[in-house]
């Protein structure tokens, strides 16, 4: 699996890799990640097709997900300590 690109973004680490004819993306907040896989061959124009994908209509339910997420882990903890 190697690197193809960060995108810089204020809330989250973007990465995109490439591996196996898939291009991973990769968005992580603190202790939580994301992981979303496209193959190649879905995409027109390679990985300039997954930087037009990740608008802010999609990090909108990204940082939606991640709320939920938090909120899930610790109503999980909570119930064992």
């Amino acid at each position: 699996m190697r690197v193809i690109a960060e995108i810089p973004h204020t809330d989250f680490k973007v990465s995109i890799f490439n591996m196996n004819r898939k291009f991973i993306i990769k968005i992580e907040q603190g202790a939580f990640e994301q992981t979303y896989k496209v193959a190649e061959a879905d995409l027109m124009d390679g990985v300039n097709s997954v930087f037009e994908l990740l608008d802010e209509t999609f990090y909108a339910t990204v940082t939606a997900r991640f709320t939920d997420m938090r909120k899930d882990w610790r109503e999980t903890f909570n119930r064992y300590n």
